[in-house]
Protein backbone atom coordinates (compact mmCIF):
# COMPACT_ATOMS: atom_id res chain seq x y z
CA UNK A 1 0.00 0.00 0.00
CA UNK A 2 1.29 3.42 -0.93
CA UNK A 3 1.64 5.80 2.02
CA UNK A 4 2.57 9.43 2.30
CA UNK A 5 5.95 8.39 3.67
CA UNK A 6 6.60 6.74 0.32
CA UNK A 7 5.35 9.81 -1.51
CA UNK A 8 7.74 12.27 0.09
CA UNK A 9 10.80 13.04 -1.98
CA UNK A 10 13.44 15.73 -1.87
CA UNK A 11 12.45 18.15 -4.54
CA UNK A 12 12.84 21.76 -5.54
CA UNK A 13 9.94 23.82 -6.79
CA UNK A 14 10.56 24.96 -10.33
CA UNK A 15 11.09 28.68 -10.65
CA UNK A 16 8.07 30.70 -11.73
CA UNK A 17 8.01 30.70 -15.50
CA UNK A 18 6.19 32.94 -17.90
CA UNK A 19 4.97 31.94 -21.28
CA UNK A 20 7.20 33.43 -23.97
CA UNK A 21 5.07 34.15 -26.98
CA UNK A 22 5.71 36.22 -30.06
CA UNK A 23 3.54 37.57 -32.81
CA UNK A 24 1.16 40.45 -33.17
CA UNK A 25 -1.96 38.22 -32.95
CA UNK A 26 -0.99 36.86 -29.57
CA UNK A 27 -0.21 40.29 -28.15
CA UNK A 28 -3.60 41.60 -29.23
CA UNK A 29 -5.55 38.55 -28.00
CA UNK A 30 -3.84 38.45 -24.60
CA UNK A 31 -3.01 42.11 -24.07
CA UNK A 32 -4.38 42.00 -20.49
CA UNK A 33 -1.90 39.34 -19.33
CA UNK A 34 0.74 40.89 -17.09
CA UNK A 35 4.40 39.86 -17.46
CA UNK A 36 4.30 37.99 -14.13
CA UNK A 37 1.27 35.95 -15.23
CA UNK A 38 1.23 32.74 -17.24
CA UNK A 39 -1.47 31.51 -19.60
CA UNK A 40 -2.46 27.89 -18.93
CA UNK A 41 -5.04 25.49 -20.32
CA UNK A 42 -6.56 24.37 -23.59
CA UNK A 43 -9.58 24.96 -25.82
CA UNK A 44 -12.28 26.99 -24.14
CA UNK A 45 -10.69 26.55 -20.71
CA UNK A 46 -7.69 28.87 -20.55
CA UNK A 47 -6.55 30.75 -17.46
CA UNK A 48 -4.19 33.48 -16.33
CA UNK A 49 -2.16 32.11 -13.42
CA UNK A 50 -1.26 34.33 -10.47
CA UNK A 51 1.26 32.94 -8.01
CA UNK A 52 1.02 36.05 -5.84
CA UNK A 53 -2.73 35.89 -5.26
CA UNK A 54 -2.60 35.04 -1.52
CA UNK A 55 -1.62 38.13 0.47
CA UNK A 56 0.03 36.45 3.44
CA UNK A 57 3.39 36.60 5.17
CA UNK A 58 5.31 33.42 5.92
CA UNK A 59 6.33 35.02 9.22
CA UNK A 60 2.81 35.62 10.51
CA UNK A 61 0.99 32.81 8.66
CA UNK A 62 3.45 30.01 7.89
CA UNK A 63 2.51 27.15 5.56
CA UNK A 64 3.69 23.59 5.16
CA UNK A 65 1.24 22.11 2.64
CA UNK A 66 -1.92 23.70 1.23
CA UNK A 67 -4.24 20.74 1.01
CA UNK A 68 -7.78 21.76 0.20
CA UNK A 69 -10.06 24.77 -0.27
CA UNK A 70 -13.82 25.40 -0.30
CA UNK A 71 -16.00 28.49 -0.78
CA UNK A 72 -18.64 29.41 1.80
CA UNK A 73 -22.03 31.05 1.28
CA UNK A 74 -20.50 34.52 1.71
CA UNK A 75 -18.01 33.92 -1.11
CA UNK A 76 -15.04 33.53 1.22
CA UNK A 77 -12.35 30.99 0.32
CA UNK A 78 -11.42 28.67 3.18
CA UNK A 79 -8.20 26.66 3.02
CA UNK A 80 -7.02 23.77 5.21
CA UNK A 81 -3.32 23.06 5.68
CA UNK A 82 -1.12 21.14 8.08
CA UNK A 83 0.76 23.94 9.87
CA UNK A 84 -0.64 24.07 13.41
CA UNK A 85 0.07 27.78 13.66
CA UNK A 86 -2.94 28.22 11.38
CA UNK A 87 -4.64 25.10 10.03
CA UNK A 88 -7.45 27.19 8.56
CA UNK A 89 -6.87 30.32 6.45
CA UNK A 90 -9.85 32.36 5.19
CA UNK A 91 -9.43 34.66 2.16
CA UNK A 92 -11.60 36.96 0.12
CA UNK A 93 -11.43 36.57 -3.65
CA UNK A 94 -8.73 39.23 -3.96
CA UNK A 95 -6.43 37.07 -1.83
CA UNK A 96 -6.70 39.21 1.31
CA UNK A 97 -6.48 37.16 4.50
CA UNK A 98 -9.64 37.67 6.55
CA UNK A 99 -9.18 35.22 9.41
CA UNK A 100 -7.23 32.19 10.52
CA UNK A 101 -7.55 29.56 13.24
CA UNK A 102 -6.76 25.95 14.08
CA UNK A 103 -3.77 24.67 16.05
CA UNK A 104 -4.57 20.99 16.62
CA UNK A 105 -4.30 19.17 13.28
CA UNK A 106 -0.73 18.41 12.22
CA UNK A 107 -2.15 16.10 9.56
CA UNK A 108 -4.72 18.60 8.26
CA UNK A 109 -5.68 17.19 4.87
CA UNK A 110 -9.34 17.09 3.79
CA UNK A 111 -11.89 19.92 3.82
CA UNK A 112 -15.50 19.95 2.69
CA UNK A 113 -18.46 22.19 3.48
CA UNK A 114 -22.15 21.53 4.10
CA UNK A 115 -25.19 23.66 4.79
CA UNK A 116 -27.75 22.94 7.50
CA UNK A 117 -30.63 25.27 8.27
CA UNK A 118 -29.01 28.07 6.30
CA UNK A 119 -25.68 27.76 8.16
CA UNK A 120 -22.35 26.56 6.76
CA UNK A 121 -20.32 23.86 8.49
CA UNK A 122 -16.84 22.55 7.82
CA UNK A 123 -15.70 18.93 7.76
CA UNK A 124 -11.98 18.87 8.52
CA UNK A 125 -9.90 15.71 8.19
CA UNK A 126 -6.63 15.08 10.01
CA UNK A 127 -5.16 12.16 8.10
CA UNK A 128 -2.71 11.23 10.86
CA UNK A 129 0.46 11.92 8.84
CA UNK A 130 2.53 14.83 10.03
CA UNK A 131 6.08 16.17 10.19
CA UNK A 132 7.78 16.55 13.54
CA UNK A 133 10.14 19.39 14.42
CA UNK A 134 13.02 17.53 12.80
CA UNK A 135 11.14 17.27 9.53
CA UNK A 136 10.59 13.50 9.86
CA UNK A 137 7.22 12.07 8.84
CA UNK A 138 5.21 10.39 11.61
CA UNK A 139 1.85 8.62 11.60
CA UNK A 140 -1.02 8.07 13.98
CA UNK A 141 -4.73 7.34 13.65
CA UNK A 142 -6.68 10.06 11.90
CA UNK A 143 -9.98 11.75 12.69
CA UNK A 144 -12.84 13.68 11.12
CA UNK A 145 -13.93 16.91 12.81
CA UNK A 146 -17.13 18.88 12.18
CA UNK A 147 -16.86 22.60 13.05
CA UNK A 148 -18.68 25.84 12.48
CA UNK A 149 -16.95 28.58 10.48
CA UNK A 150 -15.39 30.00 13.64
CA UNK A 151 -13.69 26.73 14.54
CA UNK A 152 -16.06 25.55 17.27
CA UNK A 153 -15.93 21.74 17.28
CA UNK A 154 -19.36 20.09 17.10
CA UNK A 155 -18.36 16.43 17.00
CA UNK A 156 -15.62 14.12 15.79
CA UNK A 157 -15.46 10.71 14.13
CA UNK A 158 -12.57 8.55 15.26
CA UNK A 159 -11.19 5.10 14.49
CA UNK A 160 -13.87 2.70 13.12
CA UNK A 161 -12.37 -0.01 15.33
CA UNK A 162 -14.24 1.54 18.26
CA UNK A 163 -17.56 0.55 16.69
CA UNK A 164 -16.40 -2.85 15.49
CA UNK A 165 -16.13 -2.35 11.74
CA UNK A 166 -12.32 -2.42 11.55
CA UNK A 167 -9.98 -5.10 12.78
CA UNK A 168 -7.15 -4.19 15.13
CA UNK A 169 -4.62 -4.42 12.30
CA UNK A 170 -6.55 -2.20 9.87
CA UNK A 171 -5.22 1.38 9.92
CA UNK A 172 -7.50 4.41 9.79
CA UNK A 173 -5.93 7.44 8.17
CA UNK A 174 -8.77 9.32 6.46
CA UNK A 175 -8.19 11.83 3.70
CA UNK A 176 -11.58 13.26 2.70
CA UNK A 177 -15.29 13.60 3.46
CA UNK A 178 -18.42 14.36 1.46
CA UNK A 179 -21.91 15.12 2.73
CA UNK A 180 -24.88 13.71 0.84
CA UNK A 181 -28.24 15.34 0.08
CA UNK A 182 -29.82 13.79 3.19
CA UNK A 183 -26.90 14.72 5.45
CA UNK A 184 -25.14 11.35 5.31
CA UNK A 185 -21.39 11.61 5.80
CA UNK A 186 -18.96 9.69 3.57
CA UNK A 187 -15.42 9.29 4.88
CA UNK A 188 -12.63 8.21 2.51
CA UNK A 189 -9.95 6.24 4.35
CA UNK A 190 -7.44 7.02 1.62
CA UNK A 191 -4.17 6.56 3.53
CA UNK A 192 -5.50 3.74 5.67
CA UNK A 193 -7.61 0.76 4.57
CA UNK A 194 -9.18 2.33 1.46
CA UNK A 195 -12.80 2.00 2.53
CA UNK A 196 -15.53 4.57 2.04
CA UNK A 197 -17.43 4.66 5.35
CA UNK A 198 -20.97 5.99 5.39
CA UNK A 199 -22.49 7.55 8.53
CA UNK A 200 -25.76 9.39 9.07
CA UNK A 201 -25.80 13.09 9.91
CA UNK A 202 -25.31 12.31 13.61
CA UNK A 203 -22.19 10.24 12.96
CA UNK A 204 -23.89 6.86 13.36
CA UNK A 205 -22.48 4.07 11.16
CA UNK A 206 -24.50 2.86 8.16
CA UNK A 207 -22.15 0.84 5.92
CA UNK A 208 -18.71 0.74 4.33
CA UNK A 209 -17.53 -0.35 0.90
CA UNK A 210 -14.46 -0.27 -1.31
CA UNK A 211 -11.30 -1.65 0.29
CA UNK A 212 -9.15 -4.29 -1.35
CA UNK A 213 -10.82 -7.69 -1.23
CA UNK A 214 -13.91 -7.53 -3.42
CA UNK A 215 -14.64 -10.34 -5.88
CA UNK A 216 -14.97 -7.76 -8.65
CA UNK A 217 -11.74 -5.73 -8.71
CA UNK A 218 -13.61 -2.70 -10.05
CA UNK A 219 -15.25 -2.47 -6.63
CA UNK A 220 -11.84 -2.12 -4.96
CA UNK A 221 -10.20 1.22 -4.21
CA UNK A 222 -6.44 1.73 -4.17
CA UNK A 223 -5.46 4.96 -2.40
CA UNK A 224 -9.06 6.16 -1.97
CA UNK A 225 -7.80 9.72 -1.72
CA UNK A 226 -11.01 11.60 -2.46
CA UNK A 227 -14.78 11.35 -2.30
CA UNK A 228 -17.38 13.80 -3.64
CA UNK A 229 -21.10 14.00 -4.38
CA UNK A 230 -21.82 14.53 -8.08
CA UNK A 231 -25.02 16.52 -8.59
CA UNK A 232 -24.55 17.04 -12.32
CA UNK A 233 -27.53 14.72 -12.87
CA UNK A 234 -29.86 16.43 -10.40
CA UNK A 235 -32.31 13.53 -10.49
CA UNK A 236 -29.68 10.93 -9.67
CA UNK A 237 -26.70 12.16 -7.62
CA UNK A 238 -23.79 9.76 -7.37
CA UNK A 239 -20.62 9.33 -5.35
CA UNK A 240 -17.29 9.86 -7.11
CA UNK A 241 -14.42 8.09 -5.35
CA UNK A 242 -10.77 8.51 -6.24
CA UNK A 243 -8.67 5.39 -6.77
CA UNK A 244 -5.46 7.30 -7.22
CA UNK A 245 -3.00 4.46 -7.68
CA UNK A 246 -5.24 3.08 -10.43
CA UNK A 247 -5.31 6.49 -12.18
CA UNK A 248 -9.09 6.66 -12.16
CA UNK A 249 -12.30 7.76 -10.50
CA UNK A 250 -14.87 5.14 -9.56
CA UNK A 251 -18.54 6.06 -9.44
CA UNK A 252 -20.93 4.51 -6.92
CA UNK A 253 -24.55 4.98 -5.94
CA UNK A 254 -25.13 6.78 -2.66
CA UNK A 255 -25.63 3.39 -0.99
CA UNK A 256 -22.31 2.04 -2.20
CA UNK A 257 -23.13 0.09 -5.37
CA UNK A 258 -20.47 0.33 -8.08
CA UNK A 259 -21.62 1.93 -11.36
CA UNK A 260 -18.62 2.63 -13.58
CA UNK A 261 -15.09 4.03 -13.66
CA UNK A 262 -13.58 7.10 -15.31
CA UNK A 263 -10.06 6.29 -16.44
CA UNK A 264 -7.48 9.07 -16.21
CA UNK A 265 -4.37 7.41 -17.67
CA UNK A 266 -1.09 8.84 -16.45
CA UNK A 267 -2.81 10.98 -13.80
CA UNK A 268 -2.65 10.45 -10.04
CA UNK A 269 -5.83 12.39 -9.38
CA UNK A 270 -7.00 13.84 -6.07
CA UNK A 271 -10.67 14.45 -5.24
CA UNK A 272 -13.19 15.22 -7.95
CA UNK A 273 -14.75 18.70 -7.79
CA UNK A 274 -18.03 18.77 -9.76
CA UNK A 275 -19.17 22.28 -10.69
CA UNK A 276 -21.89 23.10 -13.19
CA UNK A 277 -21.59 20.62 -16.04
CA UNK A 278 -17.85 20.19 -15.51
CA UNK A 279 -15.64 18.28 -13.12
CA UNK A 280 -12.22 19.48 -11.96
CA UNK A 281 -9.39 17.75 -10.12
CA UNK A 282 -5.85 18.32 -9.01
CA UNK A 283 -3.31 15.87 -10.41
CA UNK A 284 -0.70 15.25 -7.73
CA UNK A 285 1.67 13.36 -10.01
CA UNK A 286 1.78 12.32 -13.62
CA UNK A 287 3.66 9.53 -15.31
CA UNK A 288 6.57 10.22 -17.62
CA UNK A 289 6.88 9.21 -21.25
CA UNK A 290 8.11 5.76 -20.17
CA UNK A 291 4.98 5.20 -18.08
CA UNK A 292 6.67 5.61 -14.70
CA UNK A 293 5.39 7.82 -11.87
CA UNK A 294 7.33 11.06 -12.08
CA UNK A 295 7.87 12.89 -8.82
CA UNK A 296 7.74 16.68 -8.67
CA UNK A 297 5.01 16.82 -11.30
CA UNK A 298 1.38 17.83 -11.30
CA UNK A 299 -1.31 19.85 -13.05
CA UNK A 300 -5.07 20.44 -13.14
CA UNK A 301 -7.53 18.46 -15.24
CA UNK A 302 -11.02 19.49 -16.38
CA UNK A 303 -13.74 17.14 -17.65
CA UNK A 304 -16.99 18.05 -19.41
CA UNK A 305 -20.47 16.74 -18.73
CA UNK A 306 -19.67 13.51 -20.58
CA UNK A 307 -16.53 12.98 -18.45
CA UNK A 308 -14.28 13.78 -21.40
CA UNK A 309 -11.11 15.70 -20.55
CA UNK A 310 -11.25 19.12 -22.25
CA UNK A 311 -8.30 20.96 -20.68
CA UNK A 312 -5.23 20.30 -18.56
CA UNK A 313 -3.87 23.58 -17.15
CA UNK A 314 -0.20 22.90 -16.42
CA UNK A 315 -0.34 19.63 -18.37
CA UNK A 316 -0.23 18.62 -22.01
CA UNK A 317 -3.35 19.02 -24.12
CA UNK A 318 -5.79 16.11 -23.82
CA UNK A 319 -5.62 13.65 -26.70
CA UNK A 320 -7.98 10.80 -27.57
CA UNK A 321 -7.54 7.81 -29.83
CA UNK A 322 -10.50 5.57 -30.65
CA UNK A 323 -12.46 7.48 -27.97
CA UNK A 324 -9.90 6.52 -25.30
CA UNK A 325 -7.91 9.15 -23.43
CA UNK A 326 -4.18 8.85 -23.99
CA UNK A 327 -1.78 9.19 -21.03
CA UNK A 328 -1.28 12.81 -20.05
CA UNK A 329 2.03 14.27 -18.89
CA UNK A 330 2.93 17.49 -17.14
CA UNK A 331 3.69 20.30 -19.60
CA UNK A 332 7.38 21.07 -20.18
CA UNK A 333 7.26 24.42 -18.33
CA UNK A 334 6.57 22.54 -15.02
CA UNK A 335 4.43 25.37 -13.67
CA UNK A 336 2.80 23.33 -10.91
CA UNK A 337 4.17 21.05 -8.23
CA UNK A 338 1.81 18.35 -6.86
CA UNK A 339 -1.63 19.93 -7.38
CA UNK A 340 -3.76 18.70 -4.48
CA UNK A 341 -7.11 20.45 -4.86
CA UNK A 342 -9.16 22.83 -7.00
CA UNK A 343 -11.76 25.31 -5.74
CA UNK A 344 -14.11 26.86 -8.33
CA UNK A 345 -15.76 30.22 -7.69
CA UNK A 346 -18.97 31.59 -9.25
CA UNK A 347 -16.98 33.22 -12.07
CA UNK A 348 -15.35 29.87 -12.90
CA UNK A 349 -11.97 31.02 -11.68
CA UNK A 350 -9.87 28.30 -10.04
CA UNK A 351 -7.82 28.31 -6.84
CA UNK A 352 -5.13 25.63 -6.70
CA UNK A 353 -3.69 24.11 -3.53
CA UNK A 354 -0.37 22.26 -3.80
CA UNK A 355 1.30 19.65 -1.61
CA UNK A 356 5.05 19.43 -0.98
CA UNK A 357 5.59 22.61 -2.95
CA UNK A 358 8.15 24.47 -0.84
CA UNK A 359 5.50 26.04 1.42
CA UNK A 360 3.86 27.90 -1.45
CA UNK A 361 0.46 29.56 -1.06
CA UNK A 362 -2.58 28.81 -3.26
CA UNK A 363 -2.43 29.96 -6.87
CA UNK A 364 -5.35 31.65 -8.62
CA UNK A 365 -6.26 30.79 -12.22
CA UNK A 366 -8.48 33.47 -13.75
CA UNK A 367 -10.62 32.26 -16.66
CA UNK A 368 -10.01 34.14 -19.91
Amino acid sequence: MITRRNFLRNSTLASALTVAQTGFAFSILHKNIKPEETLLGHGGYKYKADRGWAKISVNSNPLFNCHEMVQDSKGRLIMLGDNTHNNILIFDKSGKLLDYWGTAWPGGHGLSISKEGGEDFLWCVDCGYYQDRNGDWKSQSGQVIKTDLNGRILFTIGHPRTIGIYKDNEPFQPTETAVGPNGDIYVADGYGSDYIIQYNSKGQYIRHFGGHNNANPDHNLVNAHGVAIDYRDKNKPTLICTSREENCFKVFTLDGKFLHRIDMPGMYVCRAVPDGENMYAGVCWSKDAAGQKNDSTGFVTILDGNNKVVSNPGGNAPAYKNNLLLPTLQAPDKFFHHCHDVCVDEDKNLYICQWNANHSAPIKLTRV
